[in-house]
């Protein structure tokens, strides 16, 4: 069973299931018909519905929990009722029907509190704060993954896959080329600031690894969270200007500084609060600091205990990327 079977990775995943020859039933609350042609049964509906997931879980003996609600802006309440109480209802129904094994998809942001992060492991805390409610939920459902995990019984891990990106990715590019288009997009810092991604390939396949380490060995890595890079951190605003070059758009050459922006996103954010305005503002404190801090990690633990490996480089995600696009325009 794979939650958030027609997002950007959810998608990815069911695909490469499928090629290996599972099984795969996907949870959505739209219709996929293209993967249902390729062998995915459907079930529509909404997680925040404990009997549905229940009856959709039935006679499945994986779950890999991907559905979520992203992004630095909207109500707690949205937020926590998707990626909290979704997962809750994913672990009870898995727990009622004798699932053995749930992968859950996290984030590296559950550790980020807008300080530098510079090759930390999975030793790294949980924030103290939180700018925005999408990394304090995802930590929140993290933790109740993790204590979930019960030898014998329901083998649980999280892992938390960094920047997600490729040629069929519907947010984090298009937005980043649409800014740059319309001159929008600024340099925020100093422009040396180191990040890791990960192409969609990669994190896909990072979820069907972990699928087979808890089936043969849940005593060693089951219960923990794992970080899923590259494992090539590049200079972020290259990377950016990498991107906007096979996208044509032009690369961003004007500066703000890390100060000034974060100043900005704290006041759009009250602003924009105090006005009720539902759209999310150009600027936001989270995003100031993730575009001007390094944050990279590492993946040894994925490695040693997962299996895990990079099947698509950096070179070989930016080719198929610009190839993609060419072939669109």
């Amino acid at each position: 069973m794979v939650t958030g079977c027609g997002g950007f990775l959810g998608s990815e995943i069911v695909r490469q299931l499928l090629d290996r020859g599972d099984q795969v039933t996907g949870i959505s609350r739209q219709e996929y018909p293209d993967l249902v042609r390729r062998g995915m049964h459907h079930r529509c509906g909404d997680l925040r519905d404990p009997e549905f997931v229940s009856r959709s879980i039935r006679e499945c003996d994986s779950v890999v929990h991907t559905a979520a609600v992203a992004g630095v802006w909207g109500s707690w309440e949205h937020f926590y009722s998707i990626n909290k109480i979704a997962t809750d209802h994913v672990l009870t129904a898995c727990q009622s029907n004798e699932v053995s094994q749930c992968v859950f998809t996290s984030s590296p942001s559950v550790t980020f509190d807008g300080d530098h992060q510079r090759g930390v492991d999975e030793t790294a805390p949980y924030a103290n704060h939180w700018m925005c409610h999408y990394p304090h939920t995802k930590a929140m459902a993290e933790q109740a993954v993790l204590k979930a995990h019960t030898p014998g019984s329901l083998a649980t891990l999280a892992l938390r896959p960094h920047l997600i990106w490729g040629d069929e990715d519907p947010h984090i590019l298009p937005r980043m080329l649409d800014r740059a288009r319309a001159g929008r997009l600024r340099i925020v810092g100093d422009g040396n600031n180191v990040v890791d991604t990960v192409h969609v390939v990669n994190a896909a396949a990072a979820h069907l690894d972990a699928i087979d380490a808890l089936a043969s060995t849940p005593e060693t890595c089951g219960g923990q969270a794992y970080f899923i890079a590259q494992d090539e951190p590049v200079q972020c605003w290259d990377w950016i200007r990498q991107i906007c070059e096979l996208g044509s758009a032009p690369p961003p050459t004007k500066r703000i500084s890390y100060r000034a922006a974060y100043r900005i996103g704290a006041l759009l954010e009250v602003g924009y609060r105090l006005t009720g305005r539902r759209a999310e503002p150009p600027m936001t404190r989270f995003v100031a600091a993730q575009l001007a801090r390094d944050h990279y990690f590492s993946i040894e633990s994925a490695k040693e205990k997962l299996g895990f490996h990079v099947r698509l480089s950096m070179d070989q995600g930016l080719e198929r990327l610009g190839k993609a696009w060419k072939e669109r325009r």
